[in-house]
């Protein structure tokens, strides 16, 4: 690798890990915000999703900038194909922080409703899974890659109890299915961010490994 690519290879490699951990931030701030009731935090939120967009351009143009100006091959190509791809699935993470951002908003003004399931608890599991995404990619870890895909059934689990929990809830308070509905589309948006943090953990043992394994068993042998 030659001493120029090298330098773009690195400083691509800090953007996008820079770019995971302000959506990171988001998608923790989105959901505090439901926790909380916190309108303010919601809104900032949906305020600032444009500087996630133009880090994606700006971050999209640089793996294309590399591509024509190196012209890199083996390892190094992987590498920014797979930045490519990790940059899109970060993307669509911050537009699902703001989706959930805006269904803070409604729920904030309302009083005397509980959510009818553990969106602490499912929010947490999320968010470590796309945190630990972004680490595979740092640490270049495989293991932990794999760990990650294995975890998305036990939220896909999460999201089916939700679906009870919210049913049995509509049927008992009709009157709330304004309120319910809304908490519905928080779970379904956290179990979307989770699927792409699976992609992210499968993009990088692509890099590592050159094995695509998108439907394929969960399964890590050393």
């Amino acid at each position: 690798m030659s001493r120029h690519l090298q330098k773009d290879i690195e400083s691509l490699k800090n953007k996008i890990i820079q770019m995971g951990e302000d959506v990171e931030d988001r998608v923790y701030r989105a959901t505090l915000s439901i926790i909380k009731h916190d309108k303010r935090m919601a809104q900032d939120v949906i305020d600032h999703d444009a500087e996630i967009d133009a880090i994606e351009v700006a971050i999209e143009e640089d793996c294309l900038r590399i591509l024509a100006l190196h012209q890199p091959v083996a390892v190094d190509l992987r590498f920014i194909i797979t930045v490519m791809k990790i940059n899109s699935e970060l993307e669509r993470v911050g537009d699902l922080a703001v989706n959930i951002a805006e269904r803070s908003v409604f729920l904030a003004g309302q009083v005397d409703v509980e959510i009818p399931y553990d969106i602490s608890g499912m929010a947490l599991q999320v968010e470590s899974m796309l945190t630990r995404s972004i680490d595979c990619l740092v640490n270049m870890d495989v293991p932990l890659a794999y760990r990650i895909r294995s975890e998305d059934d036990e939220v896909d689990e999460k999201n089916q109890e939700m679906y009870t929990h919210l049913k049995d809830a509509i049927s008992k308070n009709p009157d709330q299915i304004n309120y319910l509905l809304h908490s519905l589309s928080v779970g379904r948006h956290l179990e979307r961010i989770a699927d792409h943090a699976t992609n992210i953990a499968e993009e990088v043992i692509y890099l590592i490994d050159a094995v695509i394994v998108r439907h394929t068993p969960e399964t890590y042998e050393e």
